[in-house]
Parts: C-alpha cells; structure tokens; sequence
C-alpha cells in the first residue's frame, strides 16, 4: 500500500533552481489533489512552475533556460504581472511582483470556495519601503493558489488599497502551456477567480 501524501507539502528546490548565496530562493511547495494531479508554487514571484495532471504529464512549459538570478523572473510556468504589464508604464517590465519574495499569508480572510479540497495556498505580497520608493501606492496583494477536485488549477487575485487614495495597475498572470488548456475567467466581488482545465 502506498504512503499518502499531504495535500501540502514544502519542498525544496523542486524544479533544480539554483543560487548557493540565497536560501529562500528555492522555498516552494507542492499541492497535490488525492487522484494524483499536483502543482508546484515557490515564494519567489508567487510562481507556479510545475502542473501534473492525474497521470503525471507536465501541463505547463518551463524553459531549460530557467535558471533563478535574481532579480530575473522564472522562464515558464504561470507569472504573475503586477502592478503593470509589459513597458506600459515607468516600472520594470511586467512590473516587480514576479521578481520578489512574496510571503505565505497566515490569517487570510474568509474565502468563498465550492469545494472542500485541502490542496491549496495562500501567499500575500505588500509594499516595503524599498517598493514604496518604486511605486508609492499602499496595498495587499493576496492570491490563493488550489488544486481542484478534478485537477483544475484555480488562481484567485484579490488585490485591497490599504490606504484609500486611487491607484490603477494592471494583473496579469502569463501561463505557458505545452498542451491546449480550457481558461475560464470571472470577476466575483471584486475577486478575479482564473479556472485551468485540462
């Protein structure tokens, strides 16, 4: 009989990144669903780089080239773009969210879901002085991160201006697929809620 595994589980250097000068860099963690699918999501960036289905095929592309340096973003996988996309504005392209340590949020708020499956994250990333001198908004950035029932892989953004005075900004989440994926979108009280299916 085989062990079973936890639906969470951090793991450590999943994907072979390395970078002996920083030890978070390759903090990660898989998700696993009890058919067999699993996703793996590491604290840099809130970047998804791995997505199996129930039969162990990689559904996401991950470039050979995808060698963690920071300040570099990961090649592959599912980024996220925040607060701008591409050159648009006067920040670094796609902006610095892919290219920082966001953090595991501990107390988040209450969360709607339709189902009960235990395979999922919450990470959380907030302006530090150092981005506050970049970008001079004050917010909290938190995406949950699940394993469906049925493997779907489901990202949703929830992004609250913690001061009150407007900003605007972009999301964007890049994924790269090696195989043709069903995307499913839906704004939901002011949570952008991403379905994959396979």
């Amino acid at each position: 009989m085989s062990e079973e595994k936890p639906p969470v589980e951090i793991c450590k250097g999943v994907n072979c990144f390395c970078c002996p000068t920083i030890v978070l860099w390759d903090l990660g963690f898989v998700l696993r669903e009890v058919r067999g699918s699993s996703a793996e999501v590491y604290l840099y960036g809130g970047h998804i780089t791995s997505w199996k289905n129930d039969h162990g095929d990689e559904l996401l592309f991950l470039s050979s080239k995808a060698i963690f340096k920071p300040p570099k973003a990961i090649r592959g996988g599912i980024s996220i773009c925040f607060p701008q996309f591409g050159s648009q504005g006067n920040l670094e392209k796609h902006g610095f969210a892919r290219n920082r340590f966001w953090s595991i949020d501990i107390d988040p708020p209450p969360f709607p879901t339709a189902c009960s499956n235990k395979a999922f994250i919450d990470l959380i990333f907030k302006p530090s002085e150092e981005y506050l001198k970049i970008w001079p908004q004050s917010y909290e950035f938190r995406l949950r991160i699940t394993l469906g029932p049925g493997g779907d892989l489901m990202l949703t953004s929830r992004i609250r201006n913690t001061d009150g005075k407007p900003f605007c900004s972009h999301l964007l989440t890049t994924p790269i697929f090696l195989f043709l994926i069903s995307v499913k979108c839906e704004l939901k009280d002011w949570r952008l809620l991403i379905t994959l299916t396979t």
